[in-house]
């Protein structure tokens, strides 16, 4: 991904907390012909330790029917890309009238080791997680149907593990034209919900 020094965070908590509250990924691998094959779906964010400290792991799931775990199975790696709140930006914040538009924005992007998840166990508890992601309540409705329905489900999916390898963080918010600020403030607080996100990320960044 391109990302210019100004646009960089190696912050993993704040990369974790777009991940996650931006967790309808998408998985990107190539295919028997060499061409890229891409699947959007949520991921479930797993904190756990490299090198003393927190670093995330990915859960997840495909169709059986769906060819894209056999080239993660075949290909080892894989790419995962997230995009949090974005929104168009004017060129009228700035006094200068010899600007163009642009468009700011939160993204995370993941190089991934693949594991498929071959237990039952493991399968479990990565449904579990997914269902905790999205829909609690749903948990103890699913925990209480049939062996039998469980058994079956499973068999129509393949999960697997994506070990995080290398992250890249961007944050697009315009940091290196600070006269823009005031102005770019004020147009994202009348904005929709993606601009109002993107104007709390800017408060983080002390802009």
């Amino acid at each position: 991904m391109y990302i210019p020094t100004q646009f960089k965070s190696d912050d993993v908590a704040a990369a974790v907390e777009l991940m996650r509250k931006h967790s309808f990924a998408t998985l990107i691998c190539n295919d028997d012909i060499g061409q890229p094959f891409v699947t959007y779906l949520p991921l479930h964010v797993d904190l756990r330790e490299r090198d003393g400290r927190p670093w995330p792991a990915l859960l997840g799931h495909v169709a059986r029917a769906n060819p894209h775990w056999k080239y993660l199975r075949d290909r080892g790696t894989a790419l995962v890309s997230y995009l949090g709140p974005h929104a168009y930006m004017s060129p009228t914040v700035y006094a200068d009238t010899k600007r163009v538009p642009t468009w700011n924005y939160l993204a995370v992007q993941c190089r991934v080791n693949v594991r498929l998840l071959n237990e039952r166990a493991e399968m479990d508890q990565m449904l579990d997680r997914l269902i905790e992601d999205n829909e609690p309540s749903y948990l103890a409705q699913w925990r209480s149907l049939s062996e039998e329905y469980h058994s079956m489900m499973m068999a129509m999916i393949v999960g697997f593990e994506l070990e995080i390898t290398e992250l890249q963080c961007k944050f697009k918010l315009n940091q290196h034209r600070p006269e823009s600020h005031a102005a770019l403030r004020r147009t994202f607080a009348t904005g929709g919900e993606a601009e109002r996100e993107l104007l709390g990320w800017m408060d983080r960044l002390n802009m």
